[in-house]
């Protein structure tokens, strides 16, 4: 058997692709990539497994669980996995861009857009129309990553606890995805199993030295930024922008959905960058583009850039925040990668390790079924309250800790018709019909101008 280096780790059942092959590959999905990490991690699997078989499908599940257990864009990270096992860092790099250039160009023309015109009838109206079917297709969501994932009675109970733990206790998710680790790794050692095989033509341990190097130098590739715009734009809320989001790549766990709750709060309420609401247009945007859904942050960052520019020209200072919003959210990804991603393919024969990655994965259902219901409230309700009863008071016997049940409390009165109403037929486009993400937010958007220019 042909030893395999450490650079070009993959064994594929039919010939390699040349790197030629894999940029055209990565290149189609980056432009095809619609619907959300549920399509997206579908399309790499038709694509990569099945058609052309570069990679098995064990060796794809393994990667997939150890990139759900990262904080970031877990299909983008996906993407530069398979580029990495099939031709190294290059393959990596070129596959994780472009995943994500061609959806970050039409966001930032979007956000454009949107900057100088939201207040349009025309663009009002689109938006609400795509508000609401972005609440089918993030259902859809929960739906196809549920039947991947939920496959024992024991992950059914963790997604299920997951929700809780964030819609009733509102407990921080890095905490959450660490119970589902633990669990299934206690479970794993508790209940006997048969031995995994290990896997075979495996290249020795790399070099400790050398995947030092690889981590520090892609720490200073996505630090970089920082201290220009320390000196160059300290009046602007640029370095604030790009410091937040550079926190944020270390703790968003589960992508967009995951995350869009927290930045949203922070935005608004905190940096005054975003207007209440406007994260859920937002996320519309990222529903209409190829790329991870986590694209929804270029926004935002386009948006305090346009908005707290300071002399820059707006449009200058929005299109540079939406880059440095991207380059702190997606460069991180290739840190876990190159410098993980060797140990983790040691690692695919060790039961305990999958166990915990599968839990992981089980958990992050129940925290996108957290926000789908997050969604349906304030899509199809205009003012939504809640209702807080505390369960753990502050005291000594507590250690300083509080938890509070913590619910969301729509406002019946408020009930938008015409939001239901579009939800509804972007429901039956979507599961009835089994229309496509696009087609199905064109059809809401125009439907949604229209309801708003009768109303």
């Amino acid at each position: 058997m042909t030893n395999i280096a450490v650079e070009h780790p993959a064994q594929a059942s039919a010939q390699p692709p040349s790197f030629a092959e894999l940029t055209a590959a990565f290149a189609r999905i980056g432009v095809l990539s619609f619907g959300g990490p549920a399509a997206q991690i579908a399309m790499m699997h038709r694509i990569c497994v099945d058609e052309k078989r570069w990679i098995d499908e064990d060796r794809y599940l393994h990667a997939l669980n150890y990139c759900m257990l990262l904080p970031g864009p877990e299909a983008q990270q996906l993407a530069t996995y398979i580029g990495w096992l099939l031709h190294g860092v290059r393959g990596g790099i070129v596959a994780g861009l472009l995943f994500v250039l061609p959806g970050l160009a039409v966001i930032m023309g979007l956000s454009t857009l949107y900057a100088f015109y939201q207040d349009a009838d025309l663009v009002a109206g689109l938006f609400f129309g795509l508000k609401a079917a972005v609440l089918a297709v993030v259902i859809e969501a929960v739906i196809r990553i549920g039947k991947r994932a939920l496959k024992t009675r024991f992950h059914r109970i963790l997604a299920a606890l997951a929700f809780l733990a964030l819609f009733a206790l509102a407990l921080p998710f890095p905490l959450v995805i660490l119970l589902a680790a633990v669990a299934g790794l206690v479970r794993a050692r508790i209940i006997p199993a048969e031995d995994v095989p290990a896997p075979t033509n495996l290249e020795a341990r790399p070099p400790a030295l050398r995947q030092l190097l690889t981590l520090l130098f892609w720490v200073a590739v996505w630090l970089a930024p920082l201290p220009l715009l320390w000196l160059l734009a300290a009046d602007t809320a640029l370095p604030d922008l790009y410091a937040f989001f550079s926190k944020m790549a270390l703790v968003t766990f589960g992508g967009a959905y995951a995350v869009l709750a927290y930045v949203a709060q922070v935005a608004v309420e905190q940096y005054q960058w975003l207007k209440p609401g406007e994260m859920l247009d937002g996320l519309a945007l990222a529903e209409t583009t190829p790329g991870p859904l986590v694209l929804v942050l270029s926004y935002v960052g386009f948006l305090a850039g346009f908005r707290h520019g300071g002399g820059f020209d707006p449009l200058l200072a929005g299109l540079l925040g939406a880059l440095l919003t991207a380059w702190a959210t997606f460069i991180p990804s290739f840190i876990w990668i190159f410098a993980g991603a060797p140990y983790i393919e040691r690692l695919r024969g060790n039961r305990l390790m999958n166990a915990a990655l599968s839990a992981i994965t089980a958990a992050v259902v129940g925290v996108i079924l957290n926000l789908a219901i997050w969604f349906a409230l304030h899509v199809v309700f205009t003012r939504v309250g809640a209702f807080e009863l505390p369960l753990i008071a502050h005291s000594g016997l507590s250690l300083g800790m509080s938890l509070d049940l913590s619910l969301p409390v729509p406002d019946w009165t408020s009930l938008d018709l015409a939001a239901v109403a579009v939800a509804i037929v972007a429901a039956v486009m979507i599961f009835r019909f089994h229309q496509g993400v696009g087609r199905t937010l064109i059809v809401a958007a125009l439907l949604g101008l229209a309801l708003r220019t009768l109303t």
